[in-house]
């Protein structure tokens, strides 16, 4: 079988196709991420006023760091919380809602709208819902024997925006799992209930299997969410406190040098971040996906 061959009537022309996103790549991704590179070397002065070349001294001052070495063990565990949380509730969801016929469509509607909220707008929302003076929740809690207050317990500060975060982020997980539910072919598991095999039984030994490229491509778009796009979240609703115990690695990038003013610490920080992600990513690809069905 011969295989059709692309041509194109101009030698410049698939060139001229491929510009604007290489343009776009080079302006948003390479050209900052060689400035941090590059400012991750230096040392500016009190003032700003100069720039002392260092090395790799503010990466090993990082690694001497109990702060930071604190927001990489609260990172980790902000990140895992919210990929599982996000992740099984909207799995949840989209098998609860697949077996709908006539509402599915509005149910389908009304749980994507939360991710058209902006992260900082989701974080305002789960502040006003668990602040410990005019918030429902605490007050719910408190009737069953229990004292919510973020500001001062870290456990609960940690629970607050790992719930934010993962609501923020159940909308699209939802949309994806919903769509590799339907992709499921019904003779597979009509067959398995002819058999008598139960709900469980046919969920955990038909569906999910073939669910597994949809849940591996999640777990690493869930990863990069919690890594990056939760400043918004820590920054409306704890601030990275009380007493560092949500100061995860994207937060103490903003707070070292947008507040701190410790550029080289703070670029530092960022390529550290970076290359975190990069090498789970890699893992990821490298380990899980090898238990994949495709």
């Amino acid at each position: 079988m011969q295989t059709k061959r692309m041509t194109f009537p101009g030698r410049w022309l698939p060139f001229a196709l491929l510009a604007p996103q290489v343009i776009i790549t080079l302006i948003f991704f390479i050209w900052p991420a060689g400035q941090a590179l590059y400012q991750s070397l230096l040392r500016e002065d009190a003032f700003g006023l100069r720039s002392t070349f260092v090395g790799l001294e503010n990466f090993a001052r990082l690694f001497r760091d109990g702060s930071y070495l604190n927001s990489l063990s609260v990172t980790a565990v902000f990140a895992v919380g919210t990929t599982l949380v996000s992740m099984s509730v909207a799995l949840l969801l989209a098998s609860t809602v697949n077996r709908m016929i006539r509402s599915r469509s509005t149910y389908t509607t009304l749980l994507v709208w939360p991710y058209a909220i902006a992260p900082a707008l989701a974080g305002v929302l789960w502040w006003f819902i668990f602040n410990p003076s005019i918030g429902i929740v605490p007050y719910m809690l408190e009737m069953v024997g229990y004292q919510w207050n973020h500001r001062n317990s870290g456990s609960d500060a940690m629970l607050l925006v790992i719930l934010a975060a993962a609501w923020k982020q159940i909308s699209y997980n939802f949309l994806f799992f919903l769509a590799g539910l339907q992709s499921i072919p019904q003779s597979l598991i009509e067959a398995a209930s002819i058999d008598g095999a139960s709900p469980i039984k046919r969920f955990w030994t038909i569906i999910f299997p073939l669910l597994t490229p949809t849940t591996f491509f999640l777990m690493v778009v869930n990863v990069v969410y919690a890594m990056f796009d939760t400043f918004g979240i820590i920054h409306t609703t704890t601030q990275g406190g009380p007493a560092q115990s949500t100061n995860i690695l994207v937060y103490k990038v903003y707070a070292d040098g947008f507040v701190g003013l410790n550029l080289g610490s703070s670029a530092a920080q960022s390529v550290i971040l970076m290359v975190i992600v990069v090498v789970l990513t890699v893992i990821q690809f490298r380990f899980i996906e090898r238990r994949v069905n495709y």
